[in-house]
C-alpha cells in the first residue's frame, strides 16, 4: 500500500499542500467539516451585500477533480492518537496515516472579553457572513416599521479592531449606507445610522506605513465612520457594548475583528503552544519529535529569519502549504527536509470605491500604492487567487455592476444554519424580542 497523507482542513494551507502532492506516490485524504473551500478575504463582501455566498466558495471535490491521488471526506476531527498514528473524527472513527498535515485554521480571539462569542458577529465562515448580512438588513426593516427603536441603538453598527478586516468592513458598510440603502428605505433618515470603529491602539492598519494609515483614516472619516482610538471593550451585551472606561455604546450589532487564535483542535493534541495557542514547530514546519507530522497556517508558531512570529494571513498559509507538500515528497525520496523561508510580498486592503492601499515588500521594490491604483491592484490580486473560473467571472460581474450602478443586488434576508444545526433565525428572534 502507498503511504497515506491526511490533511486536516480545506483552507489555504490545506489546499496548497494537497496540490503540491499531485502525482506524488502517496494517497491524499483531506478532512474538513465543510465540503467547500472558503475564500475568507472576501467574507466581508458577502456580509455587506457585495457578493453572493457561492461567489467565494468552491466545492473541494471539484477543485481536485483532476488529481487522481486525492480523496475528500466531510468530517470533524476531534483528536489525534500519536501512538497509533490515527486521526479521530466525531463519532469515534479512527483513520490511520503515515504523514499528517494539520491546517485547521483559526477562530476569532475574544481575548477574554465576556459576551463576544455569545452576542457578537464574526467573519470566519460563510454562515457567519450571510447571517451578519441578514441581521443588518433586518435592523433596517425593524427601523422602517418601528423608527422609535433607532434611539435605542438599532442602527448603531460597532466594529472592533481597525486591522484590514475591520477597515474593509467599515468602508464597505459605509458605502452600503450611503449609496444603496437610501433607495430601499426612503422613509428612513439614514443619517441616524452610525458606524463606529473601535481600536485599542492609536492607529488604523497598524502594520502599515504612517502615510498609509493617515490616508486610510481620512477615507474612513470621509465615509462618516466614527473611529475611536485607544478604546478597549470590557463586555459585549445583547443591546450594548461596555467599554473599559465605564461608558457603553447601545448596539445590537457588534462585529468582532480584533484578531484570531489557532483552532481549538490544537489544544487537544498534547503539543507545546505559544500565547496565541499556536503550536511550536521546527524550522521545516514539522512538529517536535514528530518528523511525519506538520503544522501549517494559522495554527503554526512559525518564525521568520529574524526570529519573529509570522502573521496569521493567507499568504503565509499558502506558502507553508506548498512547502510541507514538497517536504513529504522529499521524505518519500529519502532526502532531508528543508527549512521553510517565507517570501513576503507585502500587504493590501481596500477601503472604499477607488480607495485601496497596497504596500509591496522590499523584496518586490517596496512600492506603496494608495487610491485608485491600490484599489485596482487589490481587485486584480483577489481575482487571481479566488478559486474557480466561474467564481472569478461572477465576482468580476458583481463588482462591475456595483461600480457602475452604485448598487448591490444581494440584499436578501436569509438565515443559514449554524454548524450545530440551529438556524440563526431563532437567535435573531430572541435578540429582537419577537416570537418565531
Amino acid at each position: 500500500m502507498r503511504p497515506r497523507v491526511i490533511i486536516i482542513g480545506a483552507g489555504f494551507a490545506g489546499l496548497n499542500a494537497a496540490k503540491a502532492l499531485k502525482n506524488a506516490p502517496v494517497d491524499v485524504l483531506m478532512l474538513d467539516k465543510n465540503n467547500y473551500h472558503t475564500f475568507q478575504p472576501l467574507l466581508y463582501q458577502v456580509a455587506t451585500a457585495g457578493l453572493e455566498v457561492g461567489d467565494i466558495a468552491m466545492q473541494v471535490r471539484h477543485i481536485f477533480r483532476k488529481q487522481a491521488n486525492f480523496r475528500f471526506r466531510q468530517a470533524t476531527v476531534t483528536d489525534v492518537n500519536w501512538d497509533t498514528k490515527e486521526v479521530i473524527v466525531r463519532g469515534g472513527e479512527s483513520l490511520s496515516f503515515d504523514y499528517l498535515i494539520i491546517a485547521a485554521g483559526a477562530i476569532y480571539n475574544n481575548f477574554g472579553v465576556k459576551g463576544v462569542y455569545e452576542h457578537g458577529f464574526m467573519l470566519k465562515s460563510l454562515t457567519e457572513a450571510a447571517n451578519l448580512r441578514s441581521h443588518m438588513l433586518k435592523q433596517f426593516e425593524l427601523a422602517s416599521s418601528h423608527p422609535e427603536l433607532i434611539e435605542t441603538g438599532l442602527l448603531n453598527f460597532v466594529i472592533v479592531g481597525a486591522g484590514p478586516t475591520g477597515v474593509e468592513m467599515a468602508g464597505a458598510l459605509a458605502e452600503l449606507l450611503d449609496r444603496v440603502l437610501p433607495k430601499d428605505y426612503p422613509e428612513l433618515d439614514l443619517n441616524r445610522a452610525k458606524i463606529i470603529l473601535l481600536e485599542m491602539t492609536d492607529k488604523v492598519l497598524l502594520p502599515y506605513s504612517k502615510e498609509t494609515q493617515a490616508y486610510t483614516q481620512k477615507v474612513l472619516e470621509n465615509l462618516n465612520v466614527d473611529i475611536r482610538f485607544k478604546t478597549t471593550v470590557a463586555e459585549v451585551m445583547p443591546d450594548a457594548v461596555k467599554l473599559k472606561d465605564g461608558s457603553s455604546i447601545p448596539t445590537q450589532t457588534l462585529i468582532w475583528a480584533a484578531g484570531v487564535r489557532a483552532h481549538p483542535l490544537v489544544e487537544n493534541l498534547g503539543l507545546e503552544l505559544d500565547r496565541g495557542f499556536r503550536a511550536k514547530v521546527n524550522p521545516d514546519l514539522s512538529l517536535p519529535d514528530k518528523p511525519y507530522a506538520f503544522m501549517v497556517g494559522d495554527m503554526a508558531a512559525a518564525k521568520d529569519k529574524l526570529g519573529e512570529l509570522l502573521p496569521q494571513v493567507a499568504t503565509v498559509a499558502i506558502q507553508q502549504g506548498k512547502h510541507v507538500g514538497k517536504q513529504i515528497r522529499r521524505l518519500q525520496e529519502g532526502q532531508r527536509t528543508k527549512v521553510f523561508e517565507y517570501f513576503d510580498k507585502g500587504s493590501m486592503a481596500i477601503i472604499g470605491r477607488n480607495a485601496g492601499v497596497a504596500e509591496l515588500s522590499k523584496n518586490l521594490g517596496g512600492f506603496h500604492l494608495r487610491g485608485f491604483l491600490g484599489w485596482l491592484g487589490w481587485l486584480f490580486i483577489h481575482l487571481i487567487y479566488l478559486p474557480g473560473h466561474q467564481n472569478k467571472a461572477n465576482a468580476l460581474l458583481e463588482w462591475a455592476y456595483n461600480y457602475f450602478t452604485y448598487d448591490r443586488h444581494v440584499r436578501l434576508i436569509t438565515y443559514m444554519k449554524t454548524s450545530e444545526g440551529e438556524t440563526d433565525l431563532a437567535k435573531e428572534h430572541e435578540r429582537q424580542g419577537v416570537s418565531a
